[in-house]
C-alpha cells in the first residue's frame, strides 16, 4: 500500500500535468540561473567599459568569480553573451510594437515607430553594434542561424508588413522584411564602424525613406 506522502506527491504531479503547471525550480536550478545572470551582467559591463574585442572569456570569468570552464558551460563562445543582450533589445522593441497596437496606431505608424526605436538603440549601443552584426552574418551557418533566432527582428517587421494593404504584392513580405532588417543592421554598422559624427537617427531615417519610397522620382 502506498504511503500518504507518495500519494500526495503523485497527486501533485498529476495536477501539474493536467493543468500544464510547471514545477517550481529546484535549488540547483536557481543557483545555475543566478550564476548565469552574474556572468551575463559582468560580461556586458566589461564589453561596454573595455570594448568587446579587448574583453576575453578569462576576463569575464575572473570578474564573475567563476572558472573559465564554468563560463563556457553557460556560453559556448564569447559572442553568445551578446546574443542574450540582443535578444533583450529585440524583446523590448516587440513590447513597444504591442503597446502601439493597443493605442490604435496604424501598422505603418507602428513600423515607423519601430524604426525610430531601432535608431535609438543603435545610438546608445554604438560599440556593440559591430560584434552583434558580425554574428548575424557569421560565415558559420549554425552561428548565423543561432543569432537570427535570438534576434528575430525580420519576423517582427514581417508581421507588420502583412497588415499594410498598400504593400507591393510582387515580392513576399518575408523578403521585404529581411531586406529592411539587414538595411538597418548595415546602416548602423557603417555608422558605428566609421565613427560618423552625424546622428545615426539621420542615417537611418534616410535609409527608411529609400526603403519605403524608392529611389526614383515620382
Amino acid at each position: 500500500m502506498l504511503s500518504s506522502r507518495v500519494l500526495d506527491s503523485f497527486s501533485e504531479k498529476s495536477y501539474r500535468e493536467a493543468f500544464n503547471i510547471q514545477a517550481p525550480p529546484s535549488l540547483r536550478e536557481r543557483q545555475k540561473s543566478r550564476r548565469k545572470n552574474r556572468i551575463y551582467t559582468v560580461a556586458i559591463q566589461l564589453f561596454k567599459e573595455r570594448g568587446f574585442d579587448k574583453t576575453t572569456a578569462t576576463d569575464i570569468a575572473k570578474a564573475a568569480h567563476v572558472s573559465r570552464g564554468t563560463f563556457f558551460n553557460y556560453y559556448p563562445y564569447k559572442e553568445a553573451v551578446l546574443l542574450d543582450y540582443g535578444a533583450s533589445i529585440v524583446a523590448g522593441v516587440r513590447e513597444r510594437v504591442e503597446e502601439r497596437k493597443t493605442l490604435g496606431r496604424t501598422p505603418l505608424e507602428i513600423l515607423e515607430g519601430l524604426w525610430r526605436d531601432l535608431a535609438e538603440v543603435a545610438g546608445s549601443e554604438r560599440t556593440l553594434i559591430p560584434p552583434l552584426t558580425y554574428e548575424l552574418i557569421n560565415p558559420d551557418p549554425i552561428r548565423a542561424h543561432t543569432a537570427y533566432e535570438a534576434m528575430p527582428l525580420a519576423k517582427i517587421i514581417e508581421a507588420l508588413l502583412r497588415e499594410i494593404p498598400s504593400i507591393r504584392k510582387d515580392l513576399s513580405s518575408e523578403r521585404i522584411a529581411a531586406t529592411m532588417a539587414y538595411t538597418f543592421l548595415m546602416t548602423a554598422l557603417r555608422w558605428s564602424a566609421f565613427m560618423s559624427e552625424r546622428p545615426v537617427q539621420e542615417e537611418l531615417h534616410k535609409a527608411f525613406k529609400i526603403l519605403t519610397e524608392g529611389v526614383f522620382e515620382r
